[in-house]
Formats: C-alpha cells, sequence, structure tokens
C-alpha cells in the first residue's frame, strides 16, 4: 500500500502540470494558426487552416515511431524514468520553438519543425505510455481501471483548467509584448517544471521492484492461456484503432470547424471549448468508478463510452451555435472511458514487464493508422465546405460503431473463458 500511494504522489502533479502546458499550447497554437491563415475568403481559410494542420499532425505522428519503440524499450529493462524524461525534453525544446515564432514572427512553415522535435524525443506516444505503464505496475488487476482512469482525471482537470485559462491569457499582449507569447510563455515555463520534477523528484525505484514482484506472482498464479490472449490482444488493438480514427479524426477538423461560420469562435471560445473536452475527464472518471461499483465488467464500460461519443459527434454534424455545440459536446459525457480501459485490459493480457512496450506500440499504431485516415478526413472536409461540412462528424460516428464490433467480441470471450487462478505454494 506504501508503494502505491508513493505512486500517485509523485506522478500525479508531472501529469497535472504538463497537462496545463499543453492546454496553454494547443490554443495559442490554434490561433497563431488563424491569424496567419486569415483570408477574406472564408472557404480559403479554412483550406489554408486545414492543409497545415493536416501536415503538422502527420508529422507529429510519424516522427515518433522509431524513437518511441526504443524508450519503451529501456523503460521496461527498469530505467522506468527514461521514457518520460526524455519526451519532457522535446516537449520543452518544441514549445520553445512556438514562443519564438510568435516573438520573431517567422513564417508559420517554420512551426512543422515543432512535431519533428517533439517526435524526435519519442512525443506523446513514450510519454504517456511511460505514464500508463507506471500506474499499471503500482496497481492490481481488479483496480487497475480505476487507477488508470484516475490518472486520466487528473490530466482532464489540469486540461479544463489549461484551457479555460488559456483563452484570457492568449488575449494579454502591450505594445511591447505580441498577442500570444504570454500565453505561450507559460506553457513553456510549465514544461521546464515538468521537466525538473521528472528529473529529481520522480521516484521510480518502487515502481520497479513492485512490477518485478508482480510478474512473478503472475507467473506462478495464473494459468496464461497464450491463444487466447493473442487473439484478444488483436481484437482490443483493432477496436482501439478504430476509436481512435473516429475521434482523433473528428476532433482535429473539430478545431478548424469552430472557427468558421457560423459558429466563428475567437480565443476565449476556443479556450471554452477544449475545457468543455476536458470535462469529459471528469464525467468519464465519474462513469468509470460508478458502473464499478455496480460490477459493470470493462467490455461493458468500454461499449457505453463508445455509444456516449458515437451519438454525440453525430449530433455535433448539425451543430450551427455554440449553445448547440456545447449540448453535443454533453452528450459525450462518457466517450473517455474506452481508451483507459481497453489499456487495463491489455495489460491484463502480458507481462509487468512488457507494459511500456505494449501501450507504445497501442498509442503508434494510433499514429500510424491516423497517417491515412488523417489528409482523408481533411479531403472529405474540404470537399463538402460548401455542402454539408459536419458530414466528417458522422463518419467519426460510423468508425465508432465499428470499434463496438471487437470489444463485444472481447467480451464474449473472456465472459465464457476467463483466467484460471491456481494456489502457489
Amino acid at each position: 500500500m506504501a508503494v502505491m500511494m508513493s505512486c500517485r504522489k509523485y506522478i500525479a502533479p508531472l501529469v497535472f502540470c504538463a497537462q496545463v502546458a499543453s492546454s496553454f499550447f494547443d490554443t495559442a497554437l490554434q490561433m497563431v494558426v488563424k491569424e496567419r491563415c486569415a483570408n477574406p475568403d472564408r472557404d480559403a481559410e479554412q483550406k489554408a487552416i486545414t492543409n497545415f494542420n493536416m501536415t503538422f499532425n502527420m508529422v507529429l505522428k510519424f516522427m515518433p515511431i522509431v524513437p518511441a519503440i526504443l524508450l519503451a524499450k529501456v523503460g521496461d529493462r527498469g530505467y522506468r524514468k527514461v521514457p518520460i524524461v526524455v519526451p519532457l525534453v522535446g516537449y520543452f525544446l518544441s514549445r520553445g520553438l512556438l514562443l519564438l515564432d510568435i516573438v520573431m514572427n517567422w513564417p508559420l512553415q517554420v512551426l512543422y519543425a515543432v512535431p519533428v522535435i517533439h517526435g524526435l524525443c519519442g512525443g506523446f506516444a513514450s510519454y504517456w505510455a511511460g505514464v500508463m505503464a507506471l500506474v499499471s505496475v503500482c496497481s492490481g488487476e481488479d483496480e487497475r481501471s480505476v487507477r488508470i482512469m484516475r490518472t486520466e482525471l487528473v490530466y482532464g482537470i489540469a486540461g479544463f483548467i489549461g484551457s479555460l485559462a488559456s483563452g484570457h491569457l492568449f488575449n494579454l499582449y502591450t505594445v511591447d509584448i505580441k498577442q500570444g507569447a504570454i500565453l505561450s510563455s507559460f506553457s513553456v515555463l510549465l514544461y521546464f517544471l515538468c521537466l525538473l520534477h521528472a528529473a529529481f523528484f520522480l521516484k521510480v525505484d518502487l515502481f520497479s521492484e513492485l512490477g518485478e514482484r508482480q510478474e512473478r506472482e503472475e507467473s506462478v498464479g495464473i494459468i496464461n492461456h497464450e491463444a487466447r490472449d493473442k487473439i484478444n490482444i488483436a481484437l482490443l488493438f483493432v477496436s482501439g484503432i478504430l476509436y481512435d480514427i473516429a475521434v482523433a479524426g473528428g476532433m482535429e477538423m473539430l478545431g478548424a470547424y469552430v472557427l468558421k461560420d457560423p459558429l466563428s469562435w475567437g480565443a476565449t471560445e476556443v479556450g471554452y471549448g477544449n475545457a468543455a473536452g476536458s470535462l469529459l475527464f471528469i464525467t468519464s472518471f465519474v462513469g468509470v468508478k460508478m458502473f464499478t461499483r455496480c460490477s459493470v465488467r470493462d467490455e461493458s464500460m468500454v461499449m457505453i463510452g463508445m455509444v456516449s461519443f458515437a451519438t454525440g459527434i453525430y449530433f455535433m454534424a448539425f451543430v450551427t451555435t455554440t449553445p448547440m455545440y456545447f449540448l453535443a459536446r454533453s452528450v459525450t459525457l462518457f466517450a473517455l472511458i474506452p481508451m483507459p480501459t481497453i489499456r487495463s485490459l491489455l495489460s491484463k493480457q502480458v507481462k509487468g514487464t512488457s507494459y511500456g512496450i505494449t501501450f507504445v506500440m497501442l498509442q503508434l499504431s494510433f499514429k500510424l493508422a491516423s497517417l491515412v485516415t488523417t489528409p482523408i478526413y481533411t479531403v472529405i472536409y474540404q470537399t463538402t465546405l460548401d455542402t454539408f461540412p459536419g458530414f466528417v462528424f458522422t463518419l467519426s460516428s460510423i468508425f465508432t460503431v465499428l470499434s463496438m464490433i471487437p470489444i463485444s467480441i472481447v467480451g464474449c470471450r473472456s465472459a465464457r473463458h476467463g483466467y484460471e487462478r491456481i494456489q502457489g505454494n
């Protein structure tokens, strides 16, 4: 118990601070791109914004592939701090580049270096997989879904606070300080503090010792149905990939959608919109706690979350006013349950010393899939701008329904087989 409390004590401040910094960066980048792509022709402006976002996101997803795998292997060898510290270095440097771009008024294309720097250091794939590996090692199977969702809750609360403040901070400027510079400076400062915390205060020796002990117990106490595990792992990956395509594709286009007529959001509204997205971490955590107490299986929780998102994103296709936007967002209140729960299910299929590489491969599979789907979503959005710009959200709803098929099969297989436990000597 003391070990697990130490895990929560040291990882939560890092997750919180990093996500506040990320919220600041997201709003600053979104508004800088809007300003640099400003055009009296609204359709031309939307195409310029979505083209930049498409290239930016594809580089962001491609660059971390090899570094993240290498960092995950290092982490699984007992150096759990490395897959977290190295990406934070990339976060700090790349966010500093946005600040320089704002202050020096460099061309927008300079910002393509942001995902390059970020990715070469492992990116979010390595950082979040490292965090999830630590949380998984620190928890038993019965409580793992709640523990992972609790970390997601900290992430979401930080995103909510950061997003609410980001729009107002972006608008702070003087004659000598350009708009967005203050917000970007805070982002860089917070990432620097995160880097210091991870390097000097994050205690990982406790995690490693517990993980090794847990793996020894699992190897003695569980009959591992290897063939069934492989099928379940494959199904969980397919379900996660399809759901990530639905969520990531829809959210990427939503960032451009709210900037155009009839919504035409400014920095403050963008911050509030991002905060609404972060609120889902809170409602999803409450949902996990409630469903767990009602003895709802993990697979069923994933299905509930997918239905929530499919319904909300479908209604988003017909949003024409800001109140309608927030109403559609409220329907997706359980939309963030599936991913952490899928990670929990995956962790129960592999050994403790494979958590890092498993979670990284999951994150990288999302990125590889989105390398294909991101340009497709972008082209579809640009093509339907004058007819039905919300069509991409309907497409996300369809992908979500498809993602429910593999997870339902996992649920049926787990209910039929389950794990057989035997007593140790």
